[in-house]
C-alpha cells in the first residue's frame, strides 16, 4: 500500500461518510485506506468510533460520567425483577429505603371483573413505580387487599424498609390497624398475608384517605380490568 498522501495529512481525519464510501467502493480495507490516504489502523479506529456514535448517539469516551449524588436513605442496587405491569423509573434510580404506597382495588359488580392497583412513591412524592394486576372475578374488598399486597411486595423487592400506606378502603385500613376484626372468612388469608409482609418492614403506617386523593391507584386498578394486566 502506498504511504498516506501529504494532502490527506493536511486536511485531517476523513469525514465519517467518506470512510463509509471508501469501504463500500473497495474490496479490502487496505485499498479503502489507500484511497483515503490513511493507514489501515487509522481507518479501523475511524470505523469503530463511527459505530459507537451510531449505536449510542455519543462518541465513546475514556472517562465515564461521574455518578449522581445519593440521598442519605438511597441505596443503589441491581434492578428488581419484572412485575405484573409497571411504569418504573430508570434502573439507575436504585433502591429507596422509605416509600409511600397508594393502593386500591376495583370490582365491577361486586363480585365482578376486578383489578388491583398500586403506586409507589418516594417521600417527596416522585413516582417510583405504578402497578396493576388483573384478578378475574372478585369482590371489591378482595381487590382492595390485593392492591395492598401488590404494593407491599414490590416495595420490599425495591429495598424499602419503611412504608407509609394510603388507601381509601376504611375496612382495609381499620383491619390492618387492629381496630376492626376480620369477620369474613374470604378476607382472612389476605389479611394474614398482609400482616406477614408488615413484619418484614422496620415500620409501616396506615392512613385512610378520601377516594379523590387516591386517584392514581384507582386508575391502575381500573386499567388492570380494562387491559387484563
Amino acid at each position: 500500500m502506498s504511504p498516506p498522501s501529504s494532502d490527506s495529512a493536511a486536511r485531517g481525519a476523513p469525514a465519517p461518510a467518506e470512510l463509509l464510501r471508501a469501504v463500500a467502493r473497495h474490496e479490502t480495507l487496505d485499498k479503502a485506506a489507500e484511497s483515503l490516504g490513511i493507514s489501515v489502523a487509522r481507518l479501523r479506529v475511524g470505523l469503530a468510533t463511527l459505530a459507537d456514535t451510531l449505536e449510542s448517539g455519543q462518541p465513546r469516551t475514556k472517562t465515564p460520567p461521574a455518578p449522581e449524588p445519593e440521598l442519605p436513605w438511597h441505596r443503589r442496587a441491581a434492578p428488581a425483577g419484572p412485575t405484573p405491569v409497571s411504569s418504573p423509573l430508570p434502573a439507575a434510580a436504585g433502591q429507596v429505603a422509605r416509600m409511600r404506597l397508594e393502593c386500591d382495588g376495583a370490582a365491577r359488580g361486586n363480585p365482578g371483573p376486578a383489578g388491583a392497583g398500586a403506586v409507589l412513591r418516594r417521600p417527596d412524592g416522585t413516582v417510583v413505580e405504578r402497578l396493576g394486576r388483573w384478578l378475574g372475578v372478585q369482590t371489591n374488598n378482595v381487590a382492595e387487599y390485593e392492591g395492598l399486597l401488590l404494593g407491599m411486595r414490590r416495595a420490599l423487592e425495591l429495598g424499602a424498609r419503611e412504608l407509609e400506606v394510603r388507601a381509601d378502603s376504611l375496612l382495609v385500613v381499620s383491619q390492618m390497624r387492629g381496630e376492626w376484626k376480620v369477620k369474613h372468612p374470604g378476607l382472612r388469608p389476605l389479611f394474614d398475608a398482609a400482616r406477614a409482609l408488615v413484619r418484614r418492614f422496620d415500620r409501616v403506617d396506615f392512613a385512610h384517605v378520601p377516594r379523590e386523593r387516591n386517584a392514581d391507584a384507582d386508575e391502575m386498578s381500573n386499567r388492570a380490568i380494562d387491559e387484563r394486566m
